[in-house]
């Protein structure tokens, strides 16, 4: 198998997305081939810059994926984007298909498109997600957009894997906006209001604007703007994409962009170091030595704490 990963990763380019979605697949079904992978293709990441699009279902995050997508195209940038879609109860993988949704892109030279599945993940974001976007990034494409699935507070998750966040809402969501999740409203770097030619986008921007002077600002803070926008008809898009690249700007000119991803990097190292222990911790041999310790603690005769140092105690890491 090394040799054909070997293969697959000399021939990386945007243009052969057959070998993409064989790395893919290979991220998203092994965890040795993933880590393999990544491995060998570390130091081609870095170059593509992340934009994550979120918000609740039925806002137009697709439609605007679409056209922000096609006006990127149209200046010449390659695109990579991972669909992260709620998992199928019965196959485990992505339940929506990404050329259903955007069947405009996928004949494209200079776009990829994957679906990826939650797999359960309280983020909207799946663990592989990251590591796909890697594989894009490694292959060349300049923008690489996360499009989630919309399960409210916990896309915060999103920060993770995105430079700039887009935050949809809806004229109908203001209302409803005082009752947004608050790390929702934390995350944008751009609020967009879609569908503004329904009734009731003046109180809608109104209600963002009373949100965010909520929001905790320094004078290095960058300030997010509310675009209003008809996506399925490409009203607002190129404002929006100006705004993902004088976001991007404000973060290299205030030395805030390095930094940030620093943050992320090193977040994402304690969780994949916390997600070996887990496996580590929870093989079937070390769960049935326990069986008789889960005993006593149900009744009563050892705290959960106790069990806890004992299992601890029977944790064997490779060197030992």
């Amino acid at each position: 198998m090394s040799t054909d990963i070997d293969k697959l990763i000399q021939e990386l380019n945007p243009d052969n997305k057959k070998s993409i979605s064989r790395l893919i697949s290979l991220v998203e079904t092994s965890d040795i081939e993933n880590e393999n992978i990544l491995n060998k293709l570390s130091k081609k990441t870095g170059n593509a810059y992340r934009v994550g699009i979120t918000g609740p279902p039925g806002v137009g995050k697709s439609t605007l994926t679409l056209q922000l997508t096609k006006s990127f195209i149209n200046d010449g940038l390659k695109v990579g984007i991972v669909a992260v879609d709620p998992t199928s109860p019965f196959s485990g993988g992505a339940l929506l298909g990404d050329r259903i949704r955007m069947n405009e892109l996928t004949n494209s030279e200079n776009v990829f498109i994957r679906s990826m599945a939650t797999r359960g993940s309280m983020g909207g974001l799946s663990k592989k997600t990251i590591d796909a976007a890697d594989i894009l990034d490694a292959a060349g494409f300049d923008i690489i957009i996360f499009e989630t699935v919309g399960v409210g507070q916990s896309e915060i998750q999103i920060t993770e894997a995105a430079d700039t966040k887009i935050v949809v809402l809806v004229p109908e969501s203001g209302d409803s906006i005082q009752a947004l999740k608050a790390g929702l409203m934390e995350i944008g770097d751009i609020f967009v209001l879609n569908k503004c030619d329904r009734p009731g986008s003046e109180n809608a921007v109104l209600a963002l604007k009373n949100m965010l002077q909520l929001r905790h600002m320094t004078i290095e803070s960058w300030i997010p703007k509310i675009f209003k926008t008809i996506a399925a008809e490409n009203i607002g898009i190129d404002e929006i994409k100006n705004e993902i690249f004088a976001h991007k700007e404000f973060l290299i000119s205030h030395n805030q962009f390095l930094q940030m991803r620093k943050e992320k990097l090193l977040k994402r190292i304690k969780e994949i170091t916390i997600d070996k222990i887990n496996r580590i911790l929870w093989k079937s041999e070390l769960i049935n030595e326990l069986d008789e310790i889960f005993s006593q603690s149900l009744d009563n005769q050892i705290s959960p704490y106790e069990i806890s140092n004992k299992i601890i105690s029977k944790i064997k890491f490779s060197g030992d």
